[in-house]
């Protein structure tokens, strides 16, 4: 949930409860005398918003806030101290919501300080007496909020949900103006992190200056909405499935707000016909089980989802019901095996980005319908979030096609010579983004086990200096505490941290899967794809030697290929080069029987910093250019994964 803590400014200054007191009362007296109807209205108190997604039932209806807002840069964070939250904003232009505002405008592409949005909306006269939440999907990376001039709270750290419980602040019978600041600031201490200049000697320079390899879009890049329900209401929900024999058990427990104690019910469609179990809710806790005959396995061959509803109350109409997709399948790691439905799996896929030219890191649903569609055209069976969690929309759709996701945190290129106070403070922001991940994705069969971080190293990249003596222990410390979280969190899937080149080994030996980037033939041997297999296999009998039966998943691997240079030989930057090399990279990795993944990046082009290894701002592995043209990396995949099995 955001944070709701209010440092207001100014000396208007009030606790959290006093202005929810305050604004209750005068949003009812406002309700009174433009609306006779309000005085009628049932009261119900505010409360702990829930995050579930935005599903409709009969019980629960949308309003989806998406469209052009007004929107202006404020380069001298002068926002909040000349209230433009009850002013509203004094130069506006428009901007769409979802979208980052980094390609839209001239002034905006290398600016990541403060920005405001404001739109403005009614409240749907039906919506009386019920439960009113405002949900963002995503804001990067801190988003501060403001409805009818009266400060909501902040939510910090991108790419993942956050909402408020506005019952009585949203006005009945009037606009509503909703005022949202957002701030991107590159900063040291900050989960990803942008490296010290002060601290850290470069030998190559970047801008805008980041430690990890993709650009810092900025903006509200997921959809906002309403979401009104009953006042009593199901808040939180969790489902775990497995077999008995032929038939399929799903575990349910559920929360409902205000302590509620009644019947409950769970009913499972999808299958010849209805199955229903009755629950018993005790001080807002229900927990129950059905078991599904002749089980329909979730799988990527077999995507079946059936839909379970949870429904409030005794009666025939539920006093409320909520509803969301669900598949029946295991996981686990076997061995040297990673275990779906109890039979091996071999991870055929890639790491990719939200990216895509004008939406930036923006939520583009023609973008990801034909992203699975090429992924399905290659022969891939699965992808990683790399290196941030997904829109929940690519996690439906994961689960509708039957996609293998690594769900991966933003944890990314993170470094250990920094101060120890920087450490600690990544590692607050990550484990709060890990709780708010694993609590978003925990009910998609499609993700099969939680990446904790990508590329974690004890120095920065492309720096002179020694890292310091304990940087490799300071990151094996962080990283217990890391996946000892993890597992207490979900003890139903594996969990790994991806690491670059094999190392250190304190710290990727501690995932249940062993996941590993690899660029022989690129940024070690570069151009000598025969000396890069010989270094490969070398760097394969090390990890067997580290890490013994685990799983071995090569999560990154691959060339850039700026898309139409060809050369013969194959030489560097071409497309025969880097489909030449991934060719190689796979034959190697499908000889050893504990490699049970191959991920090439990436998935398509991406936009990056400006650099002198980024022709276009652009990193070019992708064997799809950033508008989806397959390279011949791609046509050589298909012809692999088609012919080689998965």
């Amino acid at each position: 949930m955001a944070d709701e803590r209010t440092p207001g400014p100014g000396p208007r200054a009030v606790t959290r409860r006093q202005a929810v007191g305050a604004l209750g009362l005068a949003a009812a007296a406002a309700g009174a005398a433009t609306d006779a109807a309000a005085q009628a209205r049932p009261r119900v108190q505010r409360g702990e918003a829930s995050l579930l997604y935005p599903h409709e039932s009969p019980t629960r209806a949308i309003r989806d806030l998406s469209g052009l807002w007004r929107f202006q840069l404020d380069p001298g964070d002068r926002g909040e101290a000349d209230r433009w939250f009850e002013t509203s904003l004094p130069k506006p232009r428009h901007i769409p919501v979802p979208c980052s505002w980094n390609d839209l405008f001239d002034d905006a592409r290398d600016y990541f300080g403060t920005a405001w949005y404001e739109t403005d909306f009614h409240l749907d006269p039906a919506w009386r007496g019920r439960r009113v939440c405002l949900r963002f999907g995503s804001a990067v990376y801190r988003a501060r909020v403001w409805l009818n001039g009266e400060y909501l709270g902040e939510h910090a750290g991108g790419h993942l949900p956050f909402a408020f419980d506005v019952t009585g602040l949203a006005r009945d019978g009037a606009a509503n103006r909703l005022t949202v600041s957002v701030e991107n600031r590159l900063a040291l201490d900050r989960v990803p992190a942008t490296p010290d200049p002060k601290t850290s000697h470069f030998y190559l320079q970047d801008y805008p200056q980041t430690a990890y390899d993709f650009f810092p879009y900025c903006g509200l890049h997921r959809p906002v909405v309403l979401v009104a329900t009953p006042d009593i209401a199901v808040q939180d929900l969790t489902v775990t499935t497995g077999f008995a024999g032929a038939a399929g058990v799903v575990d349910v427990t559920f929360a409902v707000n205000g302590g509620w104690s009644g019947p409950a019910s769970l009913v499972l469609s999808g299958g010849p016909t209805p199955i229903s179990a009755p629950v018993e809710v005790k001080a807002g806790r229900g927990v129950g089980q059905i078991r599904v005959p002749a089980v329909r396995a979730w799988s990527p061959e077999d995507p079946h989802l059936y839909r379970l509803s949870v429904r409030l109350g005794g009666g025939e109409a539920p006093i409320d019901e909520y509803g969301l997709k669900i598949g029946v399948r295991t996981v686990e790691v076997r061995g040297s095996e990673i275990r779906l439905n109890g039979k091996p799996v071999f991870l055929t896929g890639f790491g990719k980005h939200e990216d895509f030219p004008m939406h930036g890191k923006g939520l583009d649903l023609p973008v990801l319908v034909r992203d699975f569609e090429l992924l399905k055209w290659i022969g891939a069976n699965s992808f990683r979030t790399s290196h941030y969690p997904y829109s929940e929309e690519a996690m439906m759709l994961a689960d509708e096609y039957g996609f293998l996701v690594i769900a991966e945190t933003p944890g990314v290129s993170l470094v250990f010579s920094d101060p120890p106070d920087v450490i600690e403070a990544r590692y607050r922001q990550l484990e709060r983004a890990l709780g708010e991940l694993v609590r978003r994705d925990r009910n998609h069969p499609c993700v099969i086990f939680w990446s904790l971080a990508n590329e974690p190293i004890p120095k920065p990249f492309h720096t002179t200096d020694e890292a310091p003596v304990g940087a490799v222990e300071a990151g094996t410390q962080f990283f217990k505490r890391l996946f000892a979280r993890a597992r207490d969190l979900d003890h139903t899937r594996p969990v790994a941290l991806v690491s670059v080149q094999n190392g250190p080994p304190e710290w990727v030996g501690q995932g249940d899967v062993i996941c590993t980037n690899s660029y022989n033939g690129w940024y070690a041997v570069s151009g000598q794809i025969d000396e890069g297999v010989a270094t490969l296999e070398r760097e394969i009998a090390a990890l067997r030697a580290h890490h013994g039966d685990k799983p071995v998943v090569f999560t990154e691997f691959g060339a850039d290929a700026v898309a139409g240079v060809h050369a013969h030989p194959s030489e560097m930057w071409s497309e025969e080069y880097q489909a030449d090399l991934i060719e190689a990279y796979w034959k190697t990795l499908r000889r050893h029987a504990f490699i049970v993944g191959a991920h090439p990046w990436a998935f398509a082009d991406f936009k990056t910093a400006q650099s002198i290894m980024r022709v276009g701002s652009l990193n070019q592995k992708g064997v799809f250019t950033r508008d989806r043209r397959p390279k011949l990396a791609a046509t050589r995949l298909r012809a692999l994964w088609g012919s080689s099995g998965r």
